[in-house]
């Protein structure tokens, strides 16, 4: 019975380097070293930069590899690398997502249902997203068109306050639309 080899690697996924390079791992000659309290030592050998941080017990980190020499620094690479989570998730809570809302319409929407879907694009708009008014026509509605338009007219003088047409009402297809972004 013949011997059956897999191939090796095939599939295997290459390994990314993952966080900032740190001490063998950096191969420039000469780095620039910051110590762990924040001073700057100049320009050193990176086995004598390896070296100062392994007296210290921490390791050496490239913070600025793009740099004339690289710029390193004293540090725990666990804890470095804890900071550059905090500060991503950080910048990621502060980033501020725009949504569109959607709300539908007919062109002969009752009073009731009108006050109803306004009000809540009034709330939409006070939390900062964008109301995009969606005004459907089918079969015979599409010869009064006129309707639609005085629809969104309406729609423009009550949220005038809360937020500024942004695409003002045009046809596509069967529907007529309109987008209004907040103040």
């Amino acid at each position: 019975m013949p011997d059956f080899k897999p191939r090796q690697n095939y599939f295997q996924r290459r390994n990314k380097p993952r966080g900032p390079k740190s001490n063998h791992k950096i191969f420039s000659p000469e780095v620039q070293v910051i110590s762990s309290d924040g001073k700057n030592l100049g320009i050193l050998r990176t086995k004598e930069a390896i070296h100062l941080a392994e007296q210290e017990g921490l390791d050496l980190i490239e913070i600025s590899p793009n740099a004339k020499p690289p710029v390193c620094k004293i540090i725990d690479i666990g804890k470095y690398k804890y900071d550059l989570q905090k500060k991503a998730s950080k910048a990621k809570k502060k980033q501020k997502t725009l949504d569109i809302k959607e709300i539908k319409l007919r062109p002969g929407t009752e009073i009731h249902d009108y006050n109803f879907k306004l009000k809540n694009a009034q709330k939409f708009l006070t939390k900062g997203n964008k109301v995009k008014f969606t005004v459907r026509f089918k079969g015979r509605e599409m010869q009064h068109h006129h309707l639609g338009a005085e629809l969104m007219n309406r729609i423009q003088e009550d949220i005038k306050q809360l937020g500024k047409v942004e695409l003002s009402p045009k046809f596509e297809g069967k529907q007529m639309i309109m987008i209004v972004q907040p103040i």
